[in-house]
């Protein structure tokens, strides 16, 4: 009998197996999310008892210790990026990504015990902790979008996958606030965060899998069709392919997505950590209200990111542009758009609070694209290598969230001050523009000559600096083949 083999999208489940992977990976950067950034709203809480529960002790912290509070997390989370490439290659997404999300809601559940006897001292050695064991996210989370992404389908799985990120920051921002106002006080914020990772533990180990050929719950016609369209042998998931160091790091355009994506960084850590006390402080919004409105941005990023993805569908299936045009474009709209509400924003008060929320606003929205304008260009240029180099540049690129809210805690001595916000907003945007033009000069979505698995020879070191294209060669499948 002859078994039917499915080669395209329109001889494939339209919704398979590949979709209930990409919804896991979005539930996971979900929970994990709301356990790492609800700390901006829960010190804000700690530090300012008469805005939320008053039956919960209040801190007394110094700016300074705040900052330290808000930047540990990514000590702990920048030393684990590297190892995590390594780790996922050998023992696949499945078991390490369960890892940090169970020791996440452990450490969630313990957090109020450990401030109640060490204080900020304490608080910020268990985000050292956390951060640690959520190094290893990000790293699985690509990895697991290569073995599951045919590229027909690369853009919806991987947006729908990281818009997870804007979904947690929405529910951590929205949800923290509220919690902390209820009877369960600011110690509430961590449990539930506990809980909601807990509940995804479950579901993971029920459902996930490494990938096609290891799923129970993958039919025949689905697991051909992402294995063939990937242009995946038999045996490629045993294979162990050595990672061509010297290439990557002679390779121009991975240089410029590195910088492209780290100054991301630098934003991200700028609008999600910041803004909770910026509200608070210039325009003087109670803890309730600063947690909402802190969520408008991140609503309308989650929303915009959508958005985005049709805008790339229909330009893609219309042939408007090549795919690395499609990326450049978003990104530039994605990170000079928001560049410059920054700028507007720092110079408005608390008697425009509503147009400040509003440029907050669109300047999130518009910053959605940055997902598939710069983040899936890592599995374009090298689908063999993605978990590795999403280590590195997320590794490397989280060094500016480590140090951004220090920056900012010596450059705002008083919350309260526009002038010292401005700086703050100016030197993000400021970022935000020479890092997407790096991009844009020498970016590119273009599979790398040193992601093929024979590739060993020296003298493909003028290829990859000027970052060309693999060659590709029929294949006696009728398909193509990787030279």
């Amino acid at each position: 009998m002859t078994r039917t083999v499915c080669m395209t999208p329109s001889t494939c489940p339209l919704i398979g197996i590949r979709h209930l992977q990409a919804v896991l990976l979005f539930l996971a950067i979900v929970a994990n999310y709301i356990a790492r950034l609800n700390v901006s709203v829960a010190v804000v809480a700690m530090t300012d008892a008469a805005t939320t529960n008053t039956d919960f002790p209040e801190y007394d912290w110094t700016g300074a210790q705040k900052s330290y509070v808000l930047s540990s997390f990514y000590w702990g989370y920048i030393i684990t990026q590297f190892p995590a490439g390594f780790l996922v290659r050998r023992f696949g997404a499945k078991s390490v990504l369960f890892i940090p999300t169970f020791a996440t809601a452990i450490l969630s559940a313990l957090t109020p015990y450990c401030i109640s006897w060490g204080g900020w001292k304490a608080f910020s050695v268990i985000r050292v902790v956390e951060g640690l064991f959520q190094g290893l996210i990000f790293p699985c989370i690509h990895e697991h979008l290569a073995k599951w992404s045919p590229p027909e389908d690369r853009n919806r799985l991987g947006v729908f996958a990281y818009s997870g990120a804007d979904c947690g920051s929405v529910l951590a921002m929205a949800s923290s606030g509220l919690i902390a106002n209820s009877s369960m006080g600011w110690p509430g914020i961590f449990y539930v965060s506990a809980g909601i990772c807990g509940v995804w533990c479950l579901l993971w180990l029920i459902l996930g899998s490494n990938n096609a050929p290891s799923s129970h719950l993958i039919g025949s016609r689905e697991r051909d069709y992402i294995e063939r369209s990937m242009r995946r042998q038999d045996g490629f998931h045993a294979q162990k392919i050595p990672i061509p160091w010297r290439a990557i790091w002679t390779s121009v355009p991975f240089y410029a997505l590195l910088i492209v994506r780290s100054a991301q960084g630098w934003a991200n850590s700028t609008m999600q950590l910041q803004t909770p006390s910026y509200m608070h402080g210039v325009l003087e919004m109670d803890i309730k209200s600063n947690a909402l409105y802190s969520a408008l941005p991140f609503l309308a990023m989650w929303c915009m990111s959508y958005v985005y993805l049709v805008f790339a569908d229909v330009a893609m299936s219309r042939q408007w542009m090549s795919l690395t045009t499609l990326r450049k474009s978003i990104n530039t709209v994605s990170y000079w758009g928001p560049a410059a509400a920054l700028i507007g924003i720092g110079f408005l008060d608390k008697s425009q609070t509503s147009l400040a929320i509003t440029l907050m606003t669109i300047n999130a929205g518009l910053n959605a694209g940055s997902g598939i304008g710069s983040i899936l260009t890592i599995i374009d240029m090298s689908p063999n290598h993605s978990g590795m180099l999403m280590a590195i540049v997320n590794g490397i690129g989280n060094i500016f969230p480590l140090l951004t809210p220090l920056l900012v805690g010596v450059i705002v001595t008083d919350m309260g001050s526009r002038s010292q916000w401005q700086i703050v907003f100016a030197m993000t945007a400021v970022v935000f523009f020479f890092g997407n033009l790096v991009y844009i000069i020498w970016g590119t979505t273009d599979q790398q000559a040193w992601d093929a698995e024979d590739y060993l020879q020296p003298s493909d070191s003028e290829c990859i600096r000027n970052g060309h294209q693999l060659e590709q060669k029929p294949a006696m499948d009728g398909g193509t083949k990787t030279a």
